[in-house]
């Protein structure tokens, strides 16, 4: 069960930002941008899912995790965590362990045979679900799992993503406007700032990831990515 220590959500920032630093899960690379399935190139990337294979790590991320959803949505305000398929159901088991949860978990399309549920474990109706993802960029396979508990009686009207990229103005603002409060622990900037602290790169290459980071689908068209999401 979680501790119930409460470390600053700066410090949580600076220290998950560090871990994935450490366990070498995010890259820089100007100039070789990394091209994404949406078109965009970026001279960032990212593997969460590298968190699982790091007990350590694991551990004290989940804590902050616990830590930022006690804090910034309450203590008795769930009945059920809910990860969606693939890389949020691992999280999920170990944050419903964390806090005495009941666990599920959403397929991204209905399975092929018997039920063809999308939703695998008991959800009662009117069940307090909060959703849990490694990561998210706009929200936007959050918002498709959270419809899918939705569809099926849950209430969701919070979700947590270890890590927002927090780039796009749509991100946050637009699933508030869908009825959900968006949690998270690190960002693109909490993962620079580490970088300048500690000198990871040269000047050049953390410049470029700052103009990135301000202005990122400019850079990418500027790079040979697309100029719009969902062209």
């Amino acid at each position: 069960m979680f501790a119930n220590t409460f470390p600053t959500e700066a410090e949580m920032a600076r220290l998950f930002a560090r871990m994935l630093w450490e366990i070498r899960a995010v890259h820089f690379n100007a100039a070789e941008p990394y091209k994404f399935a949406s078109g965009m190139a970026s001279p960032v990337y990212i593997d969460c899912r590298k968190i699982l294979s790091y007990p350590r790590v694991r551990s004290a991320v989940i804590d902050f995790a616990a830590a930022t959803i006690l804090r910034g949505a309450g203590f008795e305000q769930f009945d059920a965590v809910a990860g969606g398929e693939t890389a949020g159901i691992p999280l999920a088991a170990l944050l419903a362990d964390r806090l005495g949860l009941p666990m599920i978990y959403v397929r991204k399309k209905p399975k092929g045979h018997g039920r063809g549920a999308r939703i695998e474990g008991e959800l009662p109706e009117g069940a307090r679900v909060l959703v849990i993802e490694d990561l998210t960029t706009a929200g936007g396979s959050m918002m498709s799992f959270i419809e899918a508990i939705r569809a099926a009686g849950g209430v969701v009207e919070h979700g947590i993503a270890l890590f927002y990229y927090d780039i796009f103005p749509e991100g946050r603002p637009g699933m508030r406007a869908k009825g959900v409060t968006l949690h998270n622990i690190s960002t693109w900037r909490d993962v620079l700032a580490e970088a300048r602290r500690d000198r990871l790169f040269d000047e050049r290459t953390l410049g470029e990831v700052g103009d990135f980071l301000a202005a990122p689908l400019e850079w990418s068209a500027a790079h040979g990515g697309v100029s719009s999401l969902g062209t």
